[in-house]
């Protein structure tokens, strides 16, 4: 990595441990912190738009919302300036926190920015069977549920294929969880845009909302937090969409993606030379084959969030 731009190092670069798809390190120099962020460009299951994130990301910095500045950005690498917060936990948020990141997905959903790629996605895969077959054969230490789950992916992979998303379509962060905030002074700090793109706008208040008022599970899911999200969104000027699965469909959609990658990547058997370790892989995906069916049988529940 050439990062003389950034000034001279008063110390070494040093891996910041934890990313689910991608590398982290933290680099001081003279001129400040910075998050230096490798991209894993070898086998993710979409490409990245490095350039119109990086624009949008400019933008959405330029208009207050709160996150790192974004420096440059790179094939395979993106630099932010280092924000110090408290790492948000997998559990429920204070109301006013969600409140607030409502808020700020409106003012986000309002900006102007050029975006010529249409919000399209490729058909869930349906290789679930042959994925069973081969973490039986490797000896996967997760192999035994993963078969007693095949029919409840398949069920998944329907209904993320054939559920109607009503619109409207808004250029947005697509990945708000836990994990990609920060708590600074009890407020939002938005992390890891990199997968920014057009979303139906259902999805993208149903991730948010849910990601926030539950704990690792589904039995600790606060209403009144979830309802926070969607009145500061409203009171930041948006519109919230009709009701409905879609309101889901995107989030298990994109688990049910990202539980696959990580069983292809613990299938390889191999370390890896970017993205997560191994073991995280592994963490990855068992918590994504016990999860995501539990997800999908309490659809109807929480449907019942948004009336």
């Amino acid at each position: 990595m050439n990062l003389s731009q950034l000034g001279v190092p008063v110390g070494p670069m040093v891996r910041v441990h934890g990313g689910f798809a991608n590398r982290m390190y933290r680099l001081d120099t003279d001129q400040g912190s910075f998050a230096v962020k490798e991209l894993n460009l070898g086998d993710r299951r979409w490409s990245y738009r490095i350039e119109d994130v990086f624009r949008f990301e400019r933008a959405a910095f330029a208009a207050g919302i709160p996150m790192p500045e974004p420096i440059s950005a790179s094939d395979g690498m993106l630099v932010h300036r280092w924000v110090e917060g408290e790492k948000v936990p997998e559990a429920p948020v204070a109301e006013a926190y969600a409140f607030e990141l409502g808020e700020i997905l409106a003012r986000l959903h309002g900006l102007e920015v050029e975006w010529t790629e249409t919000a399209t996605e490729e058909p869930a895969s349906r290789d679930w069977p042959e994925l069973a077959e081969r973490a039986a054969a490797t000896g996967q230490p997760w192999a035994h549920e993963l078969a007693s789950r095949v029919d409840a992916f398949l069920a998944i992979a329907h209904f993320v294929d054939t559920c109607e998303r009503p619109g409207p379509v808004v250029l947005t962060h697509k990945d708000i969880q836990p994990w990609n905030l920060l708590a600074r002074d009890s407020r939002p700090v938005i992390l890891d845009w990199e997968l920014s793109g057009m979303l139906d706008l259902s999805g993208e208040l149903g991730s948010t909302a849910l990601s926030i008022s539950k704990g690792p599970g589904f039995d600790t899911v606060e209403p009144a937090i979830f309802r926070s999200v969607l009145d500061g969104y409203v009171v930041g000027g948006g519109t919230l969409p009709p009701p409905g699965p879609s309101w889901f469909a995107f989030m298990i959609g994109g688990w049910l993606g990202h539980t696959r990658w990580n069983i292809l990547r613990c299938l390889a058997g191999v370390e890896a030379g970017t993205g997560p370790d191994l073991a995280l892989s592994h963490e990855s995906a068992r918590n994504g084959i016990r999860g995501l069916p539990d997800m999908f049988t309490r659809l109807p529940a929480l449907e019942a969030l948004l009336a």
